[in-house]
């Protein structure tokens, strides 16, 4: 375990088992005038006992030790409940618990550090999505895509400000979907996406700026995830968003909902079994927005 200590600035971890590529993650990191300090870890043990070092509150566990840190079950290393550590730089493949078995023992603690996938794989960036992970990175790491991936969580970090402070209880973060493309991985933002379609055990993502996205992620689970973001299922094949529905209406034997205008208006089949359901999440979402002028 390392430290680079500054002042101010974000407090990132990066935990990588091969020491050439964390030295030069350790140099980029410490070149961004935004991160304050830079700790490091060579395994998934030493980062877990580093966060808990660096812990904001001990458990409050009734019945536990006051001071007492719980412990990963299996490797026994301790796990914080809160942590300083604002991000973590994740290599995935490593011995012993690797990074997307250690970004769940992150999503266990009560405010969980950003964390930033920096792999020599492209086949894994679905999985990282899943575990939450703000931005899958390539080796060879360049300078100019970590500043991309800083610039995010801290635009992300402002809007979870902000909307704390409103007190709406509305979810803090625009959830990010990376996709593949001509080799290159590209993070989809949810906001971005106007309707999912299904495609097998694929789902292909329509964009505002007309524009499609095949990923690997069953339409069923975005439908999951993304329901309490306003996305409603309207057919076995379709998950839109409601709040870009302009039109249900009847079409020959059943109904379609368009969603946009002008040139990129979509119109898209509603089955029977989602139309009453469609029908009353669009009646409350209009009664909800008069009854907020």
């Amino acid at each position: 375990m390392n430290s680079s200590e500054g002042s101010g600035g974000l407090v990132v971890l990066a935990v990588d088992d091969e020491k050439p590529a964390l030295d030069e993650l350790e140099y980029l990191l410490g070149q961004d005038q935004r991160i304050g300090t830079v700790l490091t870890a060579s395994n998934a043990n030493d980062a877990l006992r580093m966060l808990s070092g660096r812990e904001r509150h001990r458990d409050n566990t009734p019945g536990a030790p006051q001071g007492q840190v719980p412990v990963h079950p299996i490797t026994g290393a301790p796990i914080a409940r809160s942590t300083d550590v604002d991000v973590v730089f994740l290599d995935i493949r490593m011995p012993g618990l690797d990074g997307l078995e250690l970004a769940r023992v992150f999503s266990t603690m009560v405010v969980p550090p950003a964390v930033v996938f920096v792999t020599a794989h492209d086949d894994r960036a679905v999985d990282a999505y899943e575990v939450g992970a703000v931005d899958y990175l390539l080796k060879p790491l360049r300078s100019e895509r970590l500043r991309n991936s800083l610039d995010r969580i801290l635009s992300s970090r402002v809007v979870a400000s902000n909307e704390s402070g409103s007190g709406d209880g509305g979810p803090s973060d625009d959830e990010v979907i990376p996709v593949e493309l001509a080799g290159t991985t590209k993070l989809v933002p949810r906001s971005a996406v106007r309707y999912v379609e299904a495609q097998g055990d694929y789902a292909r993502l329509h964009t505002n700026d007309n524009k499609s996205h095949l990923v690997r992620i069953p339409l069923s689970v975005l439908e999951d995830r993304w329901r309490d973001a306003g996305f409603v299922r309207i057919h076995r094949s379709y998950l839109v968003s409601l709040p870009l529905v302009t039109e249900l209406r009847l079409s020959g034997s059943g109904y379609v909902v368009r969603i946009g205008s002008g040139p990129e208006t979509a119109e898209l089949p509603v089955s029977r079994r989602h139309t009453r359901e469609l029908k009353d999440r669009l009646v409350r979402a209009t009664k909800q927005a008069w009854s907020q002028r």
